[in-house]
């Protein structure tokens, strides 16, 4: 129902999870689509995926670190060989493992939030020549950790916060340019690295789902679904909005939920 024929896309942290089905999702709606990430092997398996749903997209693969100024530079640079501007951005990198605050060493805040936070701004910076131009949109993943305090997330908690006050300022000051920029909140999503993580078994990912008002986990193309709309036409009076795709589990199951996998967790690391 979306039609992204002609259109260039850009999804960072694009090729695996959640990132990699919005590209997907992006490229079968008829987009040229760019991803990137730190692993070169990854990316190659990306653009595969990407040329066989939709072999005629120019499709392009980029290996950076988002906390690489110099990298990230560099890979822009390559990404303007080939792509004549930037019509939707998805920034999607992301770092999280679980650790109590008190056994959190400086060097793991500081990664969360330099993979998080600073990557997110130097992604924005790098991308907004190439994406100032009316009708351009910005979709940044975020997570609900941004406005829940979780237990053995604090680092996760302020980076993503502070992702999307990136959303929010970035809207008032790129807006009168005619960019939109908005943020994504996922739920529990099954498959995803991240949720393996905090709920590394199959029960506890069922109890999970209980916690949610619909009850069941997301899936990856419940967000796809999503970021088509957000990007497109159909949403162009949105921007600087934070939206929960997430089954309701924002409205108070996922700090239950959020809880006992906490818990779980400090037990696990206090057994170390």
């Amino acid at each position: 129902m979306f039609d992204y024929q002609g259109k260039y896309v850009v999804v960072v942290g694009g090729t695996s999870g959640i990132n990699l089905c919005i590209a997907k999702a992006f490229a079968v709606a008829g987009a040229h689509v760019a991803v990137a990430s730190r692993n070169p092997e990854k990316v190659a398996a990306a653009v595969a995926l990407l040329n066989e749903a939709n072999p005629q997209g120019q499709h392009l693969g980029l290996s950076f670190d988002v906390r690489d100024l110099p990298a990230l530079e560099q890979g822009f640079a390559v990404l303007a060989q080939s792509f004549p501007h930037i019509d939707v951005l998805v920034s999607g990198a992301a770092g999280n493992f679980p650790a109590s605050a008190a056994k959190l060493s400086a060097n793991g805040f500081k990664s969360v939030m330099d993979i998080d936070l600073l990557g997110s701004f130097q992604v924005l910076k790098q991308a907004y020549p190439m994406l100032k131009r009316p009708g351009a949109s910005i979709i940044q993943i975020s997570a609900p950790q941004a406005y829940i305090a979780m237990p053995m997330q604090i680092h996760v908690c302020a980076a993503k916060a502070g992702v999307d006050m990136l959303t929010r300022t970035l809207a008032l000051e790129w807006g009168p340019e005619g960019i939109r920029i908005n943020s994504l909140v996922p739920g529990p999503i099954a498959g995803t690295e991240g949720f393996n993580r905090l709920a590394p078994s199959a029960q506890l990912q069922q109890q999970v789902a209980e916690s949610v008002p619909l009850k069941r986990n997301g899936e990856g193309e419940d967000l796809a679904n999503a970021a088509l709309f957000m990007a497109s036409p159909m949403a162009s009076y949105i921007t600087g909005t934070i939206l929960p795709v997430d089954g309701g589990w924002s409205l108070g199951g996922a700090s239950a939920a959020m809880s006992q996998l906490g818990a779980l967790a400090a037990k696990q690391e206090s057994s170390k």
